[in-house]
C-alpha cells in the first residue's frame, strides 16, 4: 500500500454509534474517524455489523445512539438527519444497480440531475473516459462483461464528486481472476484521485491488501484497527488472529515470560500469572520441511496440491491434532517421515484462548 498526501481533518467522524433491532445489538459503540483521502475496509464475518455501519454512513438507516458527522458536520445523531441525497456520498453496490433501459453515459448522467443538462454531459463524459471506458458510453448494460458494469457503477458514482465513496462488495461478483486485476486498476484509479473511501468485505486476503487502514468487526464492535500489517503479524485478540490465518494452536502454561508447550518453549509476555494455561498459535507457513534433524519429527498424515503451495498434515508425538503445514517444498508421493523447522516470527500466544 502507498502512502499518499492526505488533507487535514477528518471527512467522517463515527461517535458511540449504536443501532439495535430488537433485542439484538447490530452496533455497538462504534468510534472511528476516517482522513482525506484513506481507503478504509471493514471486515468481518457474515452478521458483524459492517454493512448496518456502511447503510447509516450512507443515511439509509439511522442511528438508535451516538452521531455520525461528515466534514464536521453532524448528518445523523440525536439532534439532527440529513437525507442521503444531500449528503454528496456516493455508493456503489455489490450488484451494481445499474439501469437496464440507460446506455453507459445516460447511467452515469443519472446521478447529475440536479447540473444543467450540458454541464452533465460534460461531467458525464470526463469520468467515462478518465475511467477508461470512453469506448463504451453508448452500449447498454446487458452488453457489457462483469468488470465493465463494475467500472460503469464507478464512474456513476465519482461523478458528483461525492467527499466519500461507499462500496458494498464491489468485487463479490467478479470471477477470481477478474476480480483481482479490476481491483487493483479500481484502487489505484481511487488512489490516484484522492478519493475518501470505505469499502466493505468478507474477504480477509482483499481486506489486507485494499486498505490503507483496516477495521475488524465482530457482534457489532470493532475488534482491532490498524495497518493490514498490524492486523495480520501483531493481533490483538485471538478472533483477530484467526480471522487472518488458519492457525495450529497448540496448549501450553505460562512461565517466566515463556510459553512451555509439548512442541518446545517459546518466548511470549503475556498478562498473566505464573502456571496461568496459554494457548501458542503457530502459523502453518511458519514451518519449514527440512532434510535431516529439525525441531519437529513427524509423520505425514495428509495432503493437499494447491498449485503454488502443498498443505501438508504432521503427525507429532504429544499433540493431539496433527500440524498443518503449508510449504513449497515438493515432498516424494511416497513420504512418511517429515522434519520441520519451526521459523523465527511465526508464533503468537494469547493467555484467554476465547476471547
Amino acid at each position: 500500500m502507498t502512502d499518499r498526501r492526505q488533507a487535514p481533518g477528518h471527512v467522517l467522524e463515527l461517535q458511540g454509534v449504536g443501532r439495535r433491532f430488537g433485542t439484538v445489538a447490530a452496533l455497538a459503540n462504534i468510534d472511528l474517524a476516517i482522513a482525506a483521502g484513506e481507503i478504509i475496509c471493514l471486515v468481518g464475518r457474515s452478521g458483524c455489523g459492517k454493512s448496518s455501519l456502511l447503510r447509516i454512513i450512507a443515511g439509509v438507516d439511522t442511528p438508535d445512539s451516538g452521531r455520525v458527522l461528515l466534514k464536521g458536520n453532524e448528518v445523523s445523531g440525536p439532534s439532527r438527519f440529513i437525507e442521503p441525497e444531500a449528503r454528496n456520498i456516493g455508493f456503489v453496490f455489490q450488484d451494481y444497480a445499474l439501469f437496464p433501459h440507460l446506455s453507459v453515459e445516460q447511467n452515469v448522467m443519472f446521478g447529475l440531475k440536479r447540473l444543467p443538462g450540458k454541464e452533465a454531459g460534460t461531467r458525464a463524459r470526463a469520468i467515462i473516459e478518465h475511467i477508461g471506458i470512453g469506448d463504451l458510453a453508448g452500449r447498454y448494460p446487458h452488453m457489457l462483461s462483469g468488470g465493465e458494469q463494475q467500472r460503469v457503477a464507478l464512474a456513476r458514482a465519482l461523478a458528483p464528486k461525492p467527499d466519500i465513496l461507499l462500496m458494498d462488495e464491489p468485487f463479490s461478483n467478479l470471477d477470481r481472476g477478474l476480480r483481482d486485476r479490476v481491483r487493483e486498476e479500481t484502487l489505484a484509479l481511487l488512489r490516484g484521485l484522492g478519493t475518501t473511501v470505505i469499502m466493505v468485505t468478507h474477504d480477509p486476503e482483499e481486506a489486507l491488501s485494499a486498505g490503507d487502514r483496516v477495521v475488524l468487526m465482530k457482534n457489532g464492535e470493532i475488534v482491532q484497527t490498524g495497518t493490514g500489517y498490524d492486523l495480520h503479524d501483531r493481533p490483538k485478540t485471538p478472533y483477530a488472529a484467526e480471522f487472518f490465518c488458519a492457525f495450529n494452536k497448540i496448549p501450553g502454561v505460562y512461565r517466566d515470560g515463556h510459553v512451555e508447550t509439548a512442541i518446545g518453549r517459546f518466548a511470549h509476555r503475556l498478562d498473566a500469572d505464573n502456571g496461568a494455561a496459554a494457548m501458542l498459535y503457530l502459523r502453518p507457513q511458519g514451518l519449514s520441511v527440512v532434510e535431516g534433524e529439525g525441531n519437529l519429527a513427524g509423520r505425514l498424515a495428509g495432503r493437499a496440491f494447491l498449485g503454488e503451495v502443498e498443505q501438508l498434515s504432521v503427525r507429532v508425538e504429544n499433540l493431539a491434532e496433527p500440524l498443518r503445514v503449508r510449504t513449497t517444498s515438493r515432498l516424494p508421493m511416497d513420504a512418511d517421515a517429515v522434519n520441520l523447522a519451526i521459523l523465527p516470527g511465526s508464533t503468537l500466544a494469547f493467555s484467554h484462548p476465547g476471547s
